[in-house]
């Protein structure tokens, strides 16, 4: 078994990175994959504090629940980046200033 403070070194390792890329990556599915990094780190967090209760399965349900709402967060980030590609014909979101379509 791993020491506790291994896994939150990792967490905030993951977390450090998921965060470096949405700050520097301008790619709106970069930075996507970034914000999954960061919630994964907060994941592995979640269950590793767990393990000083292992009877109680609170961090293990929590960290459960991210993972839906990541997943939905990424299908609906996915989304609106195709179709703002399938109107702009680009990723960048510093380049999509307009709220209107195109015709």
């Amino acid at each position: 078994m791993l020491p506790i403070d291994h896994l939150l070194y990792l967490s905030a390792f993951l977390f450090s990175v998921g965060l470096i890329v949405v700050f520097i990556k301008r790619n709106a599915i970069m930075i996507l994959l970034g914000i999954e990094l960061m919630l994964n780190g907060a994941n592995l967090n979640l269950v590793a504090f767990n393990r000083i209760q292992p009877e109680l399965f609170d961090g293990q349900i929590f960290a459960l629940f991210v993972i839906i709402v990541a997943v939905c967060e990424a299908a609906v980030g996915m989304a609106i980046i195709l179709r703002a590609h399938h109107f702009y014909n680009t990723t960048v979101p510093d380049q999509i200033s307009e709220l209107k379509e195109k015709p």
